[in-house]
């Protein structure tokens, strides 16, 4: 199986491309940056907005094979809150995209799409399911934006017959995510913080997300692949996440708690742009998928927090 990964020098990227190699699985990444944490990964360095897809024979030249089985779209600007303050950037992520599904239709291709709980708007309680979108009420121009790639990869399965698996994605952490110099995830700006004793600013300590670690992230990727490749499972969308849900007080506790310091927290309203509810109903993924997460939260933070520690060890 030959699969071709956008995103490949990213958290996930990274995760599900290792794995996949670590099954003599045929693995080509593009990204627009180089990937700091493994060389073990052959990509194209490509700006996909502004440049689009590389040709099939780019990709033979570096990857090794002449047309992927499968592509996983995960590359996107992400952090809702950075993506209001400059919207631009959410427009980027459809570009990206089209230009990622219109490789697709040309080709032939079936695609794996990485969306977001945040294309559910303003979601409930207790759980939420697949079917409950609500355009009316989406918050912000990455959740809008992650809505019309959907509908645009429906669209292309309509028309072009191209199949498809949607992941909509929530709070992936773990392995490959903590290098404060590019990127600013929550749980090590804490843990960097917590550690020099200063305060930790909480945007609505109550609320109340699913933090995914990214172990049961990426098996549920490589079920998505395995399904969509066997034809088994074809056009279906899913929420991806840990079933394990958290608020961010409690994550600040934990982190805390893990590093054996005494937390400092300054309170602030939530950010415009942000929900502040997201617990996942993932009956249709246990269901289709064979999907069932493993890894708690506490567990999931306690691994978390001593790879950033070890992390920075190697510094």
């Amino acid at each position: 199986m030959k699969i071709l990964i956008t995103g490949s020098s990213g958290q996930i990227g990274t995760n599900l491309s290792l794995a996949l190699l670590k099954k003599n699985i045929s693995v080509m990444g593009i990204d627009r940056r180089p990937n700091t944490w493994t060389k073990e990964i052959p990509f194209i360095q490509r700006d996909l907005a502004k440049d689009g897809m590389p040709s099939l024979a780019e990709i033979a030249a570096i990857g090794g094979f002449d047309k992927p089985d499968l592509v996983v779209h995960l590359a996107a600007n992400a952090k809702v809150h950075e993506l209001v303050k400059d919207p631009r950037r959410a427009h980027e992520n459809t570009t990206t995209a089209f230009h990622v599904f219109e490789f697709c239709r040309l080709n032939q291709v079936p695609i794996i799409f990485s969306s977001s709980r945040e294309v559910y708007g303003r979601p409930q309680p207790p759980t939420v399911a697949e079917d409950t979108t609500d355009v009316f009420h989406i918050l912000s121009p990455y959740a809008a934006y992650k809505m019309a790639d959907e509908m645009l990869i429906y669209a292309y399965a309509n028309c072009y017959k191209l199949k498809y698996l949607v992941f909509r994605l929530s709070n992936v952490y773990g392995r490959y995510d903590n290098d404060l110099a590019r990127m600013t995830r929550v749980i090590h700006v804490f843990v960097d913080q917590m550690l020099r004793g200063e305060p930790v600013t909480i945007f609505d300590r109550n609320k109340m997300i699913d933090f995914t670690y990214i172990d049961d992230c990426i098996a549920g990727l490589m079920l998505g692949i395995e399904k969509l490749m066997a034809d088994e499972v074809v056009n279906e969308t899913f929420n991806l996440s840990s079933g394990s849900p958290a608020t961010l007080g409690q994550l600040a506790e934990t982190i805390a708690a893990c590093l054996g310091v005494t937390p400092q927290i300054i309170d602030q309203p939530v950010q415009p742009g942000e929900i502040s509810f997201y617990v996942a109903d993932l009956t249709k993924a246990r269901r289709l998928l064979g999907y069932q997460p493993t890894v708690s939260f506490n567990e999931g933070i306690k691994r978390a927090v001593e790879w950033s520690l070890e992390w920075r060890k190697q510094k």
